[in-house]
């Protein structure tokens, strides 16, 4: 290949540049995102209402643990999720319904199971060219032709065990 790439037949136009870290959020004000700078604006908006609304003592007992709160919002993740999803995601688990997809049987229900599968497997239903031409024949037909023939054949199975 003499040392040449095998994309030199390109344009330099045609080459596009793939984008890096598409999952790290575009920074808005110094190291702050805008949903950071959303909530500690907002913290700051409802604390300065606080401080003109409320005493001294007061204000420190709620504005501590709204602070909290906010901050925590803006800046925790947990699991790498954001805490108002992580807030969201386990509101939702205890009100929204639980769905099993599998649910582990007794092991004397299995048998008893595994035994009523087999006796059906075990049944032997004695079936001729004829009864299987009757029983085609009515299929075929969707029940309008009836044989009274495959009645027979129906009551000559054994009844099933329960």
């Amino acid at each position: 290949m003499n040392g040449q790439s095998p994309f030199e037949f390109l344009l330099p136009e045609m080459l596009i540049s793939v984008p890096q870290y598409i999952d790290v959020e575009d920074k808005i004000a110094g190291p702050l995102t805008a949903k950071q700078l959303g909530w500690v604006v907002g913290l700051g908006v409802i604390l300065l209402i606080l401080w003109n609304m409320l005493s001294k003592p007061l204000f420190f007992i709620i504005g501590l643990p709204l602070s909290l709160l906010f901050l925590s919002l803006a800046f925790y993740k947990p699991y790498g999720q954001p805490m108002g999803s992580f807030i969201i995601f386990g509101i939702m688990y205890f009100f929204r319904p639980k769905i099993y997809f599998w649910k582990r049987n007794s092991q004397k229900e299995a048998s008893v199971q595994k035994i009523q599968i087999a006796e059906t497997h075990l049944v032997d239903k004695k079936l001729t060219s004829e009864s299987l031409r009757d029983l085609a024949q009515i299929l075929d037909s969707e029940g309008m032709e009836y044989n009274k023939r495959v009645e027979e054949i129906i009551k000559q199975a054994p009844p099933k065990k329960q």
